[in-house]
């Protein structure tokens, strides 16, 4: 596997993922292609500037031409989609813009891989189309798709797009649905690096409901192994979940940070439930465990630390993105 392109490689884990291939393989060749929305962050890929096999496209998958333009330039040996619009709170706004990426980008991506003739392509999905847990029990990759809210139904859309090519075309698909990722360069929306900036300004940290739901947290490398993993040794048509079993609800999650960071409790504020907000994930990697020999290294407590002490040490990268600032960057260049 000498080429491959990366979809939504400037966003948290497309960009660590990117990273981590190129660390690994030095013979490998990557184009990144990132539509540079407000997830989208250039400064995930300093030190690339100067590597001559990495290529930054900024683009779409939306834009069908582009991606015509890409495979006839480019003989793809792999694609690993991580383009998609993924914060659940935005698609209940608004759900027109997961629709596009979601769904038009994956099938458009499909579709060139097809006919550019691309050996292995890799859905990266996620555990939120299983919808939501009761108190036992964990996901395993023959549960129902039960998606109860607009980010997760497109995401399910896109997984049987994906399938549909596999059984339609042999196109040689995998897909890979994850838990909560946490770790640097996490876009300050989500629940970790949200509640360590506040935190860290001394502000009210709004926590949903009870703030009992109950999430499977993995660091964001040990996903870019588990994906690499399967880029290399999946079997094609099959479907892999990722996930580190540590569940843990979302409160005590807060609490450890407030406690690491040596903040009072009392800056917790309990907000009304969002809709459709399941309860409970819990993941059941075991297919990818036995069959792969995939496996985490980094605990939850391990992992959460370094986190929160990263955003400590980068608090101005954090100040850049809520303020908008890092998206100046956007039209600087066209590749690095």
């Amino acid at each position: 596997m000498n080429k491959i392109l990366v979809t939504g490689g400037a966003g948290f884990i497309g960009s660590n993922f990117v990273h981590h291939v190129l660390r690994r393989y030095p013979d490998l060749t990557l184009v990144n292609l990132d539509a540079l929305t407000y997830a989208g962050n250039l400064g995930n890929l300093t030190g690339l500037e100067e590597n001559p096999d990495h290529t930054f496209v900024h683009g779409s998958v939306v834009d069908s031409d582009l991606l015509g333009e890409l495979f006839r330039e480019h003989r793809f040996d792999a694609v690993v989609n991580f383009a998609a619009e993924t914060h659940v709170d935005r698609s209940l706004q608004d759900t027109r813009p997961f629709l596009d990426t979601n769904l038009v980008g994956t099938q458009n991506l499909l579709d060139a891989s097809r006919a550019g003739g691309v050996g292995r392509f890799v859905q990266i999905s996620t555990d939120e189309v299983y919808g939501s847990l009761g108190r036992q029990g964990r996901f395993t990759e023959e549960s129902p798709i039960v998606p109860n809210n607009p980010y997760s139904a497109t995401k399910a859309g896109a997984d049987f797009l994906v399938l549909a090519a596999y059984a339609s075309h042999g196109l040689g698909v995998v897909i890979t649905r994850c838990s909560n990722n946490y770790g640097p360069h996490q876009f300050p929306e989500k629940l970790i690096p949200l509640m360590i900036g506040h935190a860290l300004d001394n502000k009210k940290l709004p926590v949903y409901g009870d703030g009992l739901h109950v999430r499977d947290w993995i660091h964001v490398e040990d996903h870019c192994t588990a994906i690499d993993t399967v880029l290399r040794k999946g079997r094609a048509g099959e479907i892999y979940n990722v996930g580190s079993m540590h569940d843990i609800p979302n409160l005590e999650v807060v609490m450890e940070i407030l406690q690491h960071l040596e903040k009072p409790d009392s800056l917790i504020q309990h907000v009304d439930d969002r809709p459709g907000h399941d309860r409970r994930y819990a993941i059941d990697a075991s297919k990818l465990r036995n069959e792969l020999g995939w496996s985490p290294a980094v605990s939850f407590r391990d992992g959460l630390q370094s986190t929160i002490d990263w955003y400590v040490s980068n608090k101005d990268w954090l100040d850049e993105i809520r303020s908008g600032d890092y998206q100046r960057m956007h039209g600087q260049r066209a590749k690095l």
